[in-house]
C-alpha cells in the first residue's frame, strides 16, 4: 500500500483567501498560490506512488494552458470544455481557461455524441480538452462539421499520435505547457473579466426538454467560499480525498474552488472503484460524498459482522448500544455519564477504530447530500464519533443553500441556511 505523505503542518484554522477583495476565479488562484506558493495543492497516484503539486506549481501551469489558449485565439468571455476524469489534469485545464479569461464548461464522462454535441454548440466552446480513446471518439463523432470548435486537446501525447490523422483541430498537451503567460498578460485578462459573468456554465438536466447551463458567476462562487468559512473551519493539517465528477456543481464549486481559497490540498483518488479502498492510503480529515459510498461501507460493516462469531456481534451490538445511548445524551443537551464516557472509550478502541481504519483513522467529519440518507446511518455515523453533515441546495443557487453544524445539528433535516443567502418557506408549509 502506498500510503501518501502529506505536509507536516500545524493543525490550526486556514486562512480564506476569498475575502471579500478578490473579483475573479483567477484572481483565487494567484492569491493562493502567493499566500501558501510551497504547499501542497493537489496528488495523484502514479506508476504506484502518490506525487504532490504545489499551489504555486498549480498556477504556472495553468498560466501555461492560458498561453496556449491565447495562441488559439481564446479571447475573454469565450467558453472552453473539459472531459476527462477528476484529476490534476482536469484542474489546471479548468484554471488556465480562467486565467485566460474564458469560461469553462465541465462535460460528465461517458455520454452520447448526441448529447456533448448539443453542450459544445450550446456554450459554443472554443477547445475542448479530452482525457481518453473513448471520450475522444464521442467527441469527433460531436464535433464533426461544428465550425465553433477549433481545438480538440489530447490530454496526453499518446492519446494525440492516435488519433491526430482523424481531425485536424486534434492536437497534444504540449502546446499547453510551454512558457507561461505574463502575469501583466493575466491580470489584464482578469480585470477584463465581469464578476457577474458566468465564470463556469453547468448543464444540469431539466423535467423537460434539453440541459439547461446555469451560468455561475465568479461573484457567486467567491461568496461561497468566504461563507463557508463562516460556518465549516477548515485547518492547515486538512486533507479531503477527490473523486466526484468535476462537471459536477458540488465538486466543481465547494470542493475544489472551496478548497482552493482554504488553501486545502486533495488527493484524487484513481476511480470512483478504488475510493473505499483508498481511503486507507489517503487518510482524508474531510470525507464528502453522496449517501452511496456511506451505504456501501455501512453495508459492508454489517455484512461483516453478520458473518463474525456469535462473541463478537454480541461486542458489537454492546457497542452500538453504547455508542447511541452516548450520542442521544449529547443531542438532549446532556453530559455523558463517567461509566458511559468509560464504555464508550472501551468500545472504540475494540469496535469503533476498526471501522474509522476504513476511511483512514483520521476523518474528523464527513459531508453528504445530493439525495437522502437513510437516519440509520447518520446516526451510527455521528455515534462513532465520524460526524456527518447534511447538505442541500441547487445548482442555480450555486450549490449549496442549507447545511448543519458540528456545533448545531439535527438528524435527518439539511440545517440552517448558510449566510449569504436567504430562504422563504411557502404558505402551504
Amino acid at each position: 500500500m502506498a500510503v501518501l505523505e502529506i505536509d507536516d503542518l500545524p493543525h490550526e484554522p486556514s486562512v480564506t483567501v476569498a475575502d471579500g477583495s478578490l473579483r475573479t476565479l483567477g484572481d483565487l488562484l494567484i492569491a493562493r498560490a502567493r499566500a501558501t506558493p510551497d504547499i501542497a495543492a493537489c496528488y495523484q497516484k502514479e506508476n504506484g506512488q502518490w506525487q504532490k503539486l504545489t499551489w504555486s506549481g498549480l498556477h504556472q501551469s495553468a498560466c501555461a494552458v492560458a498561453s496556449g489558449l491565447a495562441d488559439l485565439g481564446v479571447e475573454v468571455g469565450d467558453c472552453i470544455a473539459i472531459l476527462g476524469p477528476t484529476s490534476t489534469a482536469w484542474t489546471v485545464y479548468d484554471f488556465g481557461g480562467q486565467m485566460a479569461g474564458a469560461s469553462t464548461v465541465g462535460i460528465f464522462p461517458q455520454q452520447s455524441a448526441e448529447q456533448i454535441r448539443f453542450l459544445l454548440t450550446h456554450s459554443e466552446s472554443k477547445a475542448a480538452f479530452v482525457a481518453n480513446d473513448i471520450e475522444m471518439e464521442t467527441v469527433l463523432e460531436a464535433a464533426a462539421d461544428l465550425p465553433s470548435l477549433k481545438a480538440i486537446v489530447a490530454w496526453t501525447p499518446e492519446l494525440e499520435a492516435k488519433w491526430r490523422d482523424r481531425d485536424p483541430r486534434i492536437m497534444g498537451p504540449e502546446r499547453f505547457d510551454g512558457e507561461p503567460m505574463s502575469d501583466a498578460d493575466v491580470e489584464a485578462r482578469q480585470a477584463a473579466c465581469d464578476p457577474e459573468g458566468a465564470a463556469i456554465l453547468v448543464y444540469t438536466s431539466g423535467t423537460t426538454g434539453p440541459p439547461k447551463g446555469a451560468m455561475i458567476s465568479h461573484s457567486n462562487i467567491l461568496a461561497l467560499a468566504e461563507g463557508i468559512q463562516e460556518i465549516f473551519t477548515f485547518y492547515r493539517d486538512d486533507l479531503v480525498i477527490a473523486f466526484l465528477p468535476m462537471a459536477h456543481v458540488t465538486e466543481r464549486c465547494l470542493a475544489f474552488y472551496g478548497r482552493v481559497s482554504a488553501g486545502v490540498p486533495a488527493a484524487y483518488a484513481t476511480s470512483i472503484g478504488t475510493v473505499i479502498d483508498e481511503l486507507a492510503e489517503i487518510r482524508p480529515t474531510v470525507f464528502g460524498s453522496v449517501p452511496r459510498i456511506f451505504e456501501k461501507v455501512y453495508a459492508r460493516v454489517q455484512s461483516e459482522v453478520a458473518k463474525s462469531s456469535p462473541v463478537k456481534q454480541r461486542i458489537f451490538r454492546w457497542a452500538d448500544g453504547v455508542a447511541r445511548r452516548r450520542l442521544r445524551r449529547r443531542i438532549a443537551g446532556a453530559a455523558p455519564s463517567g461509566l458511559l464516557e468509560f464504555q464508550y472509550n472501551l468500545a472504540t478502541k475494540l469496535v469503533f477504530s476498526k471501522i474509522k481504519a476504513r476511511f483512514g483513522s483520521r476523518v474528523r467529519v464527513c459531508i453528504t447530500g445530493a439525495a437522502p440518507i437513510a437516519g440509520e446511518i447518520l446516526e451510527f455515523l455521528w455515534a462513532i464519533d465520524m460526524p456527518i453533515l447534511e447538505a442541500y441546495g441547487m445548482t442555480e443557487a450555486t450549490v449549496v443553500t442549507h447545511v448543519n453544524r458540528l456545533d448545531s445539528f439535527r438528524l435527518g433535516t439539511v440545517g440552517r441556511v448558510v449566510p449569504m443567502m436567504e430562504c422563504r418557506i411557502a404558505d402551504d408549509g
